[in-house]
């Protein structure tokens, strides 16, 4: 945090330093009004540009675990079917139970089905639990 604040201290110091110069040359030695007001048009076009990548750079962080082996034995002795695995998949994305439907191409009332078959087969109360506990199963990544 302090490197920043001195970084940007230091830039508006050059910044101003740069100003001050070209105000004394403007003054001094009656340079053209359209110069001066070029290169500050300039500088700030090129600050606005740098700023603007800056602030709409997209920032992507993909976690992976290199050690995940899917566990398809644990799967089927748990007994959850294909589309309950699907819908567990899409609660570990975070989707609400609409947009699980509207995925799945289902009712709502599917979702919650499978929701609670799943919360069952996992012995869990919560979409959280059921979560983690497909985890610690090696059931999601």
């Amino acid at each position: 945090m302090k490197r920043t604040i001195l970084l940007y201290g230091l830039s508006l110091a050059v910044l101003i330093f740069f100003l001050k110069f070209i105000e004394y040359r403007f003054l001094v030695r009656d340079l053209s009004l359209e110069f001066y007001i070029g290169a500050v048009a300039i500088f700030f076009t090129v600050l606005g540009v740098w700023a603007g990548l800056k602030l709409t750079k997209k920032k992507t962080i993909i976690i992976t675990n290199p050690a995940f082996q899917f566990d398809q034995n644990r799967l089927d002795s748990l007994g959850i079917s294909k589309r309950e695995y699907e819908v567990l998949e899409l609660m570990a994305k975070g989707f609400s139970n609409q947009e699980i439907a509207d995925k799945l191409f289902v009712s709502l009332n599917t979702v919650k089905t499978h929701s609670s078959n799943l919360f069952l087969k996992l012995e869990v109360s919560r979409r959280t639990q059921a979560v983690q506990k497909a985890k610690e199963l090696q059931l999601l990544a």
